[in-house]
């Protein structure tokens, strides 16, 4: 079982990373740092103790609201997710050292995931 959740893990986190990463990292604002930095530090420990089953939760819950042209999150709503998200990269290297730099990549990708871009999403979405 640990070897299925281990080539899960690992083909999660390769097929999250877009292509255009490697070609540019976005900035964001320092608004948005530090509301990041703020949810980070608030929901560090918890994300964390995740079980892959929590994650998996987690994950599907953020991609279904964000596909469902009903739904505009926040700005913190979008950061908490895309945060606890990125956190638990964390765990998966702890877990995994052989994973470590697909971990850390994947956390860059997620943290610089920008509100702006994803209200020019959702924008895009009701045309």
């Amino acid at each position: 079982m640990s070897k299925f959740l281990k080539i899960f893990a690992f083909c999660f986190l390769v097929l999250s990373i877009p292509s255009n990463l490697h070609a540019q990292t976005q900035k964001l604002s320092l608004d948005d740092l530090l509301l990041q930095d703020s949810i980070y530090k608030s929901n560090k420990k918890k994300v964390l103790n995740f079980s892959l089953k929590e994650f998996d939760t987690l994950f599907l819950e953020f991609f279904n609201r964000k596909e469902d042209p009903e739904v505009l999150f926040t700005k913190a709503e979008f950061y908490t997710y895309t945060v606890q998200i990125a956190t638990f990269s964390d765990r998966l290297a702890s877990l995994y050292p052989d994973q470590k730099e697909v971990a850390s990549q994947n956390k860059q990708q997620w943290l610089s995931e920008s509100y702006e871009d994803y209200l020019e999403y959702k924008g895009s979405q009701k045309k």
